[in-house]
């Protein structure tokens, strides 16, 4: 059995949760999200609460539901709040410019590196960090994780770019005689 699962998902004002078929749309006051539904996942909506029940019981339903009833859930906050991430870059020299719908990263190499930014991600840059927001919580951290990528903190030093919360463990180097 679930814990979460067994909690019925309250639904804000000002949004609107449908299931059309084995689609499940959400939207709000950021924007709409859509998914399909999981054939083993039953969905009751009324207009204060969304439930979700397993059809049948299975060994992978109890693991289906709990994940279930978190898509939904992060799909209502996404509509109603956003998400966001924040990205420091450590390093001399190292920055982040935000030219139209490219992020262009001077981290060290010989020639910048351009990513391009997904229509619904909001990105800020500042002095040593970028923040990355958006209402779709899977597209926000595949982005933050695509522009990390370009260049890990190492722990020598820990230039690079790395979460705000990340904690780089420091290696030692080399010792002198």
């Amino acid at each position: 059995m679930s814990r979460l699962g067994k909690k019925p998902i309250a639904i804000p004002p000002g949004t609107e949760v449908k299931v059309t078929g084995s689609t499940l749309s959400v939207k709000g006051p950021k924007g709409t999200l859509t998914r399909v539904l999981h054939p083993l996942m039953e969905l009751s909506v009324t207009p204060t609460e969304v439930s979700v029940k397993p059809k049948k019981e299975t060994p992978e339903s109890p693991v289906l539901w709990g994940t279930w009833v978190s898509h939904i859930f992060n799909m209502i906050e996404g509509v109603n709040k956003g998400f966001e991430k924040r990205l420091l870059i450590e390093g001399v020299g190292y920055k982040a410019d935000v030219k139209g719908s490219e992020i262009i990263l001077s981290v060290g190499y010989s020639h910048p590196v351009s990513i391009t930014i997904p229509k619904d991600i909001k990105v800020v840059s500042d002095k040593n960090g970028i923040l990355i927001s958006g209402f779709d919580i899977e597209q926000v951290g595949d982005f933050t994780a695509r522009v990390r990528a370009v260049k890990k903190p190492e722990p020598y030093k820990g230039k690079g770019i790395r979460y705000a919360t990340e904690v780089i463990r420091r290696k030692q180097g080399k010792k002198t005689v």
